[in-house]
């Protein structure tokens, strides 16, 4: 098409989950994770030039692998095996953090674009709305600190492990309340057979740890503005953002929250590692050690109730942080600059080129053209 190819991997799969490549038969029927491998090693050589949004998730850190580093050499049997499956250290890499829309997601502490009547109704829903249709849960001391998280219910997302966290924790309970906003609340209700399984999971954790009426969990996909209105009303009970996930490519809801005024507590494993300064603009986690996890979170309410103004300190902090790095008009001024660099790369280079997208070819065809023609077939067969 003699166009400049950006490949931007929102969230390569393979480094989420262990041994996905050794026993990718067994997952298959799921994952088709030859499918998603194939066409990853695809897309990241046949690019001209690639965005990541951190450095780890090109190279790792010492205790991780980078997403981009596991496709360097692997195997997967009786398929193929990849040897510099690509070059981490090629000049095409370049991070180019994402932003958050500043239209949507503001500081609490902003009237302009707030309105009371919406203020108003997600406060109910939040706290206080019965309506079993789209809320499970009752508090019993609404005015309790919110602990809150909001993303889609599976495994690496980790929200029950977050709710697990909390009902180990007494003391917490003691100060706080749990508000999720995750998925459905029935697994009828539910196609998807990991979010099921995440459905049956929290409410076992409910009930092993009875925390009725310490925990509200709304079972709604919402509107952009009332996503962004949401985190507001949580920042206005001075609460706290809990991001837990096994794994975060990035972590938009990260600095969404951040933005807000929200003090985030988020994950150690991806993104956030390089989005949060822990302790100066918020606080990282292990989401593998709940008592640990339980007791930074204890551990800042309870210094946040001696001294109020520590409060404020994160939250200013973190809408900092965001306002100096991760704006949208700083990434698109990054990436037209990229364009128009590579782009001439690309035009000045292109012979060099050849055999590598001849190879590419032969791997489209021969492996990922055919089975996705298998899978395109027997998803027809199903709806029909």
């Amino acid at each position: 098409m003699k166009v400049t190819q950006c490949n931007i991997a929102h969230a390569l799969e393979k480094s989420k989950y262990l041994f996905s490549n050794l026993y990718w038969q067994d997952s298959e029927q799921q994952y088709h994770f030859s499918l998603q491998f194939t066409a990853d090693l695809i897309a990241m050589n046949a690019a001209n030039f690639i965005i990541s949004s951190t450095y780890q998730e090109i190279v790792g850190t010492a205790d991780s692998v980078g997403q981009y580093e596991s496709y360097q050499n692997f195997t997967m049997p009786d398929l193929y095996h990849v040897i510099n499956g690509i070059e981490l250290f090629s000049p095409k890499f370049n991070v180019v953090p994402p932003g958050v829309n500043e239209t949507v997601f503001f500081p609490y502490t902003r009237t302009e674009g707030r309105g009371a009547s919406d203020i108003k109704r997600l406060d109910e829903f939040l706290f206080t709305l019965d309506d079993e249709a789209q809320v499970f849960g009752k508090l019993d001391y609404p005015n309790k600190r919110p602990i809150f998280s909001m993303a889609r219910l599976d495994r690496i997302k980790n929200l029950t492990g977050l709710a697990e966290c909390f009902g180990k924790s007494r003391k917490l309970q003691e100060h706080c309340n749990l508000i999720l906003i995750a998925g459905n609340l029935r697994t009828e209700d539910s196609s998807d057979s990991e979010e099921k399984a995440e459905i049956v999971k929290l409410y076992q954790i409910i009930e092993e740890y009875n925390l009725y009426g310490k925990i509200r969990w709304l079972g709604v996909r919402l509107s952009k503005s009332d996503c962004g209105e949401v985190y507001r009303v949580i920042a206005d009970r001075h609460g706290i953002f809990v991001q837990p996930a096994l794994f975060e490519a990035f972590g938009l809801t990260i600095l969404e929250s951040m933005i807000s005024g929200l003090p985030t507590f988020g994950t150690q494993f991806g993104g956030p590692l390089e989005i949060i300064q822990d302790k100066v603009n918020g606080i990282l986690i292990n989401p593998t050690n709940q008592e640990e996890m339980a007791q930074k979170i204890l551990d800042f309410v309870t210094k946040c109730q001696e001294n109020p103004q520590y409060w404020e300190e994160i939250s200013n902090q973190g809408i900092e942080r965001v306002y100096s790095t991760y704006t949208w008009k700083i990434h698109t001024t990054r990436l037209l600059s990229l364009a128009g660099i590579y782009g001439f790369w690309n035009y000045t280079s292109k012979a060099n080129q050849e055999d590598m997208l001849r190879y590419l070819e032969a791997l489209f065809h021969l492996i990922y053209k055919p089975r996705a023609k298998k899978l395109l077939e027997e998803h027809m067969s199903q709806i029909t």
